[in-house]
């Protein structure tokens, strides 16, 4: 395949419908694919371990747990079997996680690149199969190791990707990540500035931004009729401007749309409410932040995020034919 491109899942398909589509992305030349975790509906780590058990040759992500709800300890060790189950084919990809969710279940997000660097600090050092004294203000360790007594000891190699989408979250990735899964429902243009603090941070490694693996998030609609295609990615879109408006400001989204979503939008949103909020949402504000229309507008659309940073499209596909979404990049996207 002339390009790298994934498949991105999150829960809305049946696990079973999805492990097919896993399979199916392999054999069509497919790089990764990443399973969400975010909200509270299905966790990532069932999913990639049916996955790892179920394929041969496609890498296997996370996209994203966070470093809120699971020790780092844990986090190590999770993700030891899960590369004990598919050996060199697992992507940790954590991330800082959102609110008001976190607040909600009672998890005050203070200090979030501190908790972050500490997290993946002692996770990398368990990984890599050292004996970790960790005196941090968010994570402590005495004397912990991956405790092997069957089975491979040897370290592991589990990259880390960061899941950031703001700037100093984002410097702090380019230091300490080995990638930076980008996010999506941003315009291409998002990119640039991403770019800048990655390489920033890059730096105070003594690294180079080439260094730093760049796989992004994109939301993919695809079908022969255009408006359809249009219209199912309207319905994320539009949830997204409600629920989180910091991803949507980094892409230039109008504070005005905004407050006008707001006002329409409670956070759990009802089904009704949704309805209403995507009236306000314009075709040209739905085609700034997703690729979608005609198979040949979304390699299009695709293009622009590879032209602005992005080493791996992560195409996560709306509607029921997800085949054709494949199909559509099974051959690459530079044609």
């Amino acid at each position: 395949m002339a390009d790298r491109v994934a498949l991105y899942l999150q829960d809305a398909h049946p696990l079973n419908d999805a492990i097919e589509y896993v399979q199916y992305a392999e054999s069509r030349g497919f790089e990764a694919v990443w399973q969400a975790e975010s909200r509270l509906v299905r966790d990532a780590v069932v999913p990639m371990a049916a996955f790892a058990a179920t394929t041969k040759t496609i890498k296997i992500g996370s996209g994203v747990v966070n470093n809120w709800t699971r020790n780092a300890a844990l986090t190590a060790a999770t993700f030891l079997t899960l590369d004990d189950l598919a050996p060199n084919r697992i992507i940790l990809g954590i991330g800082a996680w959102w609110d008001p969710l976190a607040k909600n279940v009672g998890i005050e997000r203070r200090k979030p690149l501190l908790a972050m660097r500490e997290h993946v600090t002692v996770v990398r050092d368990l990984l890599a199969m050292k004996n970790v004294t960790f005196q941090g203000e968010f994570v402590q360790m005495s004397g912990v190791e991956l405790d092997i007594v069957h089975g491979r000891r040897e370290p592991r190699n589990v990259p880390i990707y960061i899941g950031a989408t703001g700037p100093k979250m984002m410097a702090l990735t380019g230091e300490i990540g080995d990638g930076a899964l980008l996010n999506y429902l941003v315009s291409p243009q998002y990119n640039v500035g991403a770019l800048e603090q990655l390489e920033k941070g890059a730096k105070l490694a003594g690294k180079t931004l080439d260094e730093i693996d760049r796989p992004q998030l994109v939301v993919c609609s695809v079908g022969n009729d255009r408006k359809k295609a249009l219209d199912g990615a309207r319905k994320l879109v539009t949830q997204y401007l409600g629920q989180q408006p910091h991803i949507m400001k980094a892409s230039g989204v109008s504070q005005d749309l905004l407050d006008e979503i707001h006002q329409v939008l409670t956070w759990p949103a009802t089904e009704e409410q949704i309805e209403r909020a995507m009236e306000l949402v314009p075709d040209d504000v739905v085609q700034l932040i997703t690729a979608s229309g005609t198979p040949e507008e979304v390699r299009s659309k695709v293009r622009e995020y590879v032209a602005a940073g992005c080493t791996c499209p992560v195409l996560y596909p709306l509607g029921d034919d997800v085949r054709l979404m494949i199909d559509t990049f099974a051959g690459g996207y530079s044609a």
